[in-house]
């Protein structure tokens, strides 16, 4: 039997509706490799990243994974901060065919001026010319290096929160598990934003909501066959891949998941929390209710986007202990 979507928020449906235009529902690869040519997404001025001289801002090349190019970090330090300040490593989203590390960059700023932290937002090669492993091998190897250089940014190696939403929320959930494995540099906390973690693209939530809204079962399955090709839905799936597939939780850091749910990715963000608590591990776990994929970036002044923004304050301050 089919079914039905849970239905939109009402002031969100209106949002919907008007960017319908502009974004379908379900996306191509040639669609995402159009809008990377026009630069349509991602902040592009550097004043609108440095909010009237609270913060610094800097483009800086370091070394990639080895035997792969360097990467672009893009860096955001509070100005006149005293003493080594937290630090938000921001893996931006894109279905893992789209973005800079320009894009989603608003949400990491609006909580490093909260707690005058440092942002380090890494660009990573994406699919399909680059699949995986080198998505997350790249984002990995920015993460060493910004442990590495913490002190030099003003920063504190120890205070360093991982963070992304959709691909970058998975990707961000791969380094963890990456970092766990590798015994790498622990963060303090992950904080996943409606991710994007399982290639099977078959729970409930996927089936209902294809067709329909933002990246629905069909974009999604456009964007994991760009990651994996005919490995996808496969047996042989790492979880530095797809991290639902990971078969052990345990021993990462506190995560912070939240998702619309009236969006592809609600029952498997709603399952990865559940494996969390199941391996002993702490999460904390917040479904907006009709709430579409990435709803608050396109309805910023909605109530459910105002209220899922700030539940994510007090998490990163009691983790920071700001």
């Amino acid at each position: 039997m089919a079914m039905a979507p849970p239905p939109f928020d009402p002031e969100l449906a209106a949002a919907l509706a008007a960017v319908a235009g502009h974004v379908p529902s379900t996306i191509t690869v040639e669609w995402a490799r159009r809008a990377r040519e026009q630069g349509e997404y991602g902040v592009r001025d550097d004043e609108q990243l440095r909010r009237d001289g609270r913060f610094t801002v800097e483009e800086r090349a370091v070394p990639g994974p080895p035997d792969a190019p360097d990467i672009s970090l893009l860096i955001c330090r509070p100005a006149g901060a005293v003493g080594a300040r937290p630090v938000i490593y921001h893996t931006h989203g894109g279905g893992m065919i789209l973005g800079d590390n320009r894009v989603g960059i608003i949400g990491a700023l609006d909580w490093a001026q909260e707690f005058a932290a440092v942002v380090v937002s890494v660009e990573y090669r994406l699919a399909p010319e680059h699949p995986h492993p080198a998505p997350v091998e790249d984002v990995y190897a920015g993460y060493l290096w910004t442990v590495e250089h913490a002190a030099e940014l003003g920063g504190d190696p120890d205070r360093i929160v991982i963070a992304g939403a959709s691909a970058g929320g998975g990707l961000t959930a791969a380094l963890a598990l990456l970092v766990r494995d590798r015994e790498a540099h622990r963060p303090l906390g992950q904080m996943l934003l409606c991710p994007m973690i399982d290639d099977r693209n078959d729970t409930p939530s996927a089936i209902q909501m294809d067709g329909i809204g933002v990246w629905d079962r069909g974009s999604n399955a456009v964007g994991w066959d760009a990651l994996l090709g005919a490995a996808r839905g496969g047996a042989d799936v790492s979880g530095y891949a797809a991290p639902a597939r990971a078969a052990d939780l345990a021993d990462l850091p506190p995560a912070f998941i939240d998702v619309g749910s009236a969006e592809t990715f609600r029952d498997e963000a709603v399952a990865y929390a559940s494996r969390i608590w199941q391996a002993g591990g702490v999460a904390e776990l917040h479904v907006w209710p009709g709430g579409f994929h990435g709803f608050e970036g396109f309805a910023p002044q909605a109530a459910l986007s105002q209220a899922a923004r700030a539940a994510r304050l007090p998490w990163l301050r009691r983790l920071l202990g700001e």
